[in-house]
């Protein structure tokens, strides 16, 4: 496990902190007074001793327990301020993270998230940010207070008498070394934690979404013993944390013993030589015994802070990336061609290429079908024109104007996008079809799903508009899916539309009707198919062969059947039991 550098995230962090700075002050403040208080009680312990039980003075009798009284009130008092500022400034600082976080994750580029399961994702936003708060809520709580009132206390000590003070507290610079040593190993466990809990995260994500193919397959119990493994991984580390917080935890407890054993044999001697009055040794002891729990909780914030480093830095890992190039250029609504000109792309790490050279040309209002072999490159042509991915070579425009410059809001708003693998949210009908408009009026919205062949069933469900399809509309059949992502789309109204397969996976039925639905989509529009029905190729202007990143022809389906080898191969293998049908 590689070493963290323990400036890590300081600067980050505190940017995070900065909008609190003002309750943090305050904050700060009262701990003072709390540690304040807590040196007036040690103070308090020399007048009760030499007044009360060796002079037996009535009056101080008097004046010592409301005293008393009045520094536990007044320490309740500034407590529950204190608790309360530091709780809200650490769960305002992990909301903030966390909304910091999501908004960066979503202006990562695509290239990331096929990197990055979901599960692992989920445990950055929530289990890392709610490991941070952590530091504010209670450590930083801890540290402020302990550590003034650790000064406080130490100072009165010396102030009563600095060589018993100073033996006293001999031990802890030693104590704390070792604290520190055994802190640095809780940060690696710390990171093994939260690695672990991202896989159990992970397991839970894709065992719930999943879960049909579990149970076809039936592989319940071989993903219960996965994640009864990865569980107990989880608890193994958790249960050597706290074997080494409690090692620290007992090495502040030696120190914490020998100090005071010492204190009590020197301070005795001193006080049976008439060196010290009982009064001073009584409240020199009750200092130095307060002293101890601030110091032991102050070694026990030293192990929280290096814990929080390894979360911490799991999130600054995600806020450093890049995200995706905005560009900011002015483009034009497509008035005359989407073209492409010698467009090459390599994935990341891949030694081949998935696009090699592509040039074509699609006229505003042409439709145009892209077949191929699954692998040939399609879907990767497909991905670059919205800017899924950047082109490593060659020219993507619109009406002469490159769209890696223009700003990638005024482009994407020009593409509607339709594919196989449709994405619903589990909300209302109304929400998924309005999710590119969510100001439409609802007259539009029905009118979209109307032309979209959707209505109908629509108001069949109950609660129709509103009913909830459920994650990624579970409740739907999949060409009622389909006709609700080909509504969305007619709904957002884009100039050019891009057609991924939208019908491969449906049954004949469903695909007559998502047909149709997609044919008022295309009304007007420069269109783009992934094809993979023959229906689809035939009513296209043009039609484009790929094969193996390459564009090999171009032309109309009969001048294809005639003159491509790899379409008359591919018509003969996907298209031929259509066409007899």
């Amino acid at each position: 496990m590689p070493e963290i550098d323990s400036s890590i995230g300081r600067k980050e962090f505190f940017a995070l902190a900065r909008p609190y700075w003002k309750r943090m002050t305050v904050a700060v403040f009262i701990g003072l007074l709390i540690s304040g208080l807590r040196g007036a009680l040690a103070w308090l312990v020399q007048p009760v001793t030499d007044g009360i039980l060796v002079r037996k003075n009535a009056g101080i009798l008097t004046l010592i327990p409301v005293a008393i009284m009045l520094i536990f009130l007044l320490r309740a008092v500034f407590q529950f301020f204190y608790e309360y500022l530091m709780q809200s400034v650490g769960q305002k600082l992990v909301a903030s993270m966390r909304g910091r976080l999501y908004d960066h994750i979503l202006e990562l580029p695509i290239s990331y998230f096929n990197d990055s399961s979901s599960g692992a994702l989920i445990s950055r936003v929530v289990n890392d940010s709610g490991a941070v708060q952590n530091i504010v809520a209670l450590t930083l709580k801890e540290l402020f207070v302990e550590a003034a009132t650790t000064v406080c206390l130490l100072g009165y000590a010396f102030w009563l008498r600095w060589d018993l003070a100073l033996m006293a507290v001999i031990l802890l610079p030693a104590a704390f070394y070792g604290v520190d040593r055994i802190a640095r190993r809780l940060r690696r466990i710390s990171m093994r934690i939260q690695e672990k809990a991202s896989y159990i995260m992970e397991d839970l994500s894709e065992s719930f979404t999943g879960i049909k193919i579990i149970k076809a397959f039936v592989r319940e119990q071989i993903q219960k013993k996965r994640f009864e493994e990865r569980n107990q991984d989880f608890y193994r580390e958790n249960m050597r944390s706290v074997r080494v917080s409690g090692l620290a935890t007992g090495i502040m407890e030696i120190a914490g013993g020998a100090g005071v054993a010492f204190v009590l044999w020197y301070g005795g001697r001193l006080v049976v030589n008439g060196q010290l009055t009982a009064g001073g040794f009584t409240s020199f002891l009750t200092a130095i015994f307060l002293v101890y729990t601030p110091a032991k909780r102050l070694s026990r914030v030293a192990a929280e802070i290096q814990k929080v480093k390894a979360p911490l830095e799991r999130i600054l890992e995600i806020l450093r990336l890049q995200a995706e190039p905005k560009g900011g250029g002015v483009l034009p609504v497509i008035n005359e061609a989407l073209e492409f000109k010698d467009v090459s792309f390599t994935y990341p790490g891949s030694p081949q290429k998935a696009l090699d050279g592509i040039s074509f040309r699609v006229a505003k209002g042409e439709i145009v079908a892209i077949v191929g072999e699954s692998g040939s490159g399609k879907t990767t042509l497909a991905n670059l024109i919205p800017r899924f991915y950047e082109p490593s070579r060659g020219l993507i425009s619109i009406d002469g104007a490159d769209i890696s410059k223009a700003d990638l809001g005024a482009l994407r708003s020009q593409f509607g996008m339709v594919s196989q693998d449709v994405v619903l949210f589990n909300e209302s009908v109304k929400a998924n079809i309005a999710f590119g408009r969510p100001d439409a009026p609802e007259q539009q919205i029905i009118d979209a799903a109307k032309a979209a062949y959707a209505h109908d069933f629509i108001m069949e469900l109950p609660g129709g508009y509103d009913a909830v399809v459920g994650e990624k509309g579970v409740k739907l059949s999949g060409g009622q899916r389909q006709r609700l992502s080909i509504a969305r789309a007619i709904l957002k109204g884009p100039p050019i539309l891009i057609l991924d397969e939208a019908t491969s996976s449906l049954d004949s039925a469903s695909e007559l009707i998502v047909q149709l639905a997609l044919e008022n989509l295309m009304k007007d529009r420069t269109t783009i198919i992934i094809a993979h029905r023959l229906s689809t190729v035939r009513k296209a202007t043009r039609i484009l062969v790929m094969e193996r990143g390459k564009l090999l022809a171009s032309g109309t389906h009969e001048e294809l059947l005639q003159g491509s080898a790899v379409y008359q191969r591919l018509y003969s293998l996907q298209f031929g039991a259509q066409s007899a049908t």
